[in-house]
């Protein structure tokens, strides 16, 4: 039997030790741990890395400490806005949903866009209708309310500025202080299959409906066996300009490049070359795994069949 591997994020940016208590350090560590086992059951018991990925972020979502489904930021409208997306490495199949309300868990509605919907990306009322066809479940507004997201939103909501996540301060400090809010699982299940999953609120007083590139295949997720399975977390625009997840896999299918490599050249020099700050996570067809960033810490944890199993926070 081959390698096996479950690997998720929870976000990357500026993440410092001093900038945390212990109490929360160990919410976060608890959030990780317990993704990382939801996830890594399934491919213990012989379970496809869909539904690995997809149980490890549903923990994720419904976890107030992540931006994604019940921890989501509040957008300039005071509403929580959810993007998501997962990739099939087996047969290039994927879902992808943008702009969507209510939603308990958006990864779940992207995989019903996968397999059922005979399209890839739905966005706003009409991935919310589709939601509502295929029986997903919905919450009211006041599942999605955190007292920490709002007074986050709160401080800035006058202003044209936004937050990138855990932060209070305006545009004009996040070069200091930036947190990308955003959770992401892939995997390598039993049978060499890969897959990848991305979910997220976006930013905090987001205006006109922003995407970033948690949704985009090939930009913030993409999953393909002959190479990778790829979900990043950073600043969204320069992302999805460098169409980074795809690019990994295109280091490895034309430079023949390994997944730390590809990963590597993506994260430490082409993203640092347009200001892209955060990072990805990755794993290939023979169970490798990888978890690079560029910035000062990523929510991350990993564990494969051979016995590896880490959680890191900040640069180690």
């Amino acid at each position: 039997m081959q390698q096996y591997s479950m690997v998720i994020h929870g976000g990357a940016g500026t993440i410092l030790k001093e900038d945390m208590t212990p109490e929360l350090e160990q919410a976060y560590i608890k959030g990780l741990e317990e993704s990382l086992a939801a996830g890594y059951a399934v491919l213990e018991q012989g379970g496809s890395a869909i539904n690995a990925i997809k149980a490890a972020i549903v923990v994720l979502e419904d976890n107030l400490l992540f931006n994604a489904g019940r921890g989501s930021v509040f957008t300039k409208k005071g509403v929580q806005e959810m993007d998501a997306a997962i990739m099939n490495g087996k047969d290039l199949s994927a879902g992808s949903v943008a702009g969507i309300r209510n939603v308990r868990n958006p990864i779940e509605l992207a995989a019903e866009v996968m397999i059922n919907s005979n399209h890839v990306f739905l966005s706003g009322k009409g991935a919310n209708d589709f939601a509502i066809k295929q029986g997903i479940k919905l919450e009211p507004d006041e599942y999605f309310f955190s007292q920490f997201r709002y007074d986050q939103w709160k401080e800035i909501r006058d202003s044209d500025n936004y937050s990138l996540d855990h932060t209070n301060k305006g545009l004009e400090e996040l070069m200091k202080d930036k947190k990308f809010g955003t959770v992401g699982a892939v995997a390598c299940d039993q049978n060499g299959n890969i897959a990848a999953a991305t979910s997220t609120g976006g930013m905090t007083n987001k205006k006109y409906g922003r995407i970033g590139d948690s949704p985009l295949i090939g930009a913030g997720t993409y999953a393909n066996n002959a190479t990778c399975a790829i979900s990043c977390t950073g600043h969204g625009e320069p992302f999805i300009c460098a169409v980074a997840a795809h690019d990994v896999s295109c280091l490895m299918e034309y430079k023949g490049m390994n997944l730390q490599q590809a990963m590597n050249e993506v994260v430490n020099v082409k993203l640092v070359k347009m200001n892209g700050e955060g990072g990805m996570i990755g794993v290939d067809a023979q169970g490798n795994a990888a978890m690079i960033f560029n910035s000062a810490g990523m929510y991350r944890a990993m564990q494969n069949s051979k016995g590896v199993k880490t959680i890191g926070i900040y640069k180690d």
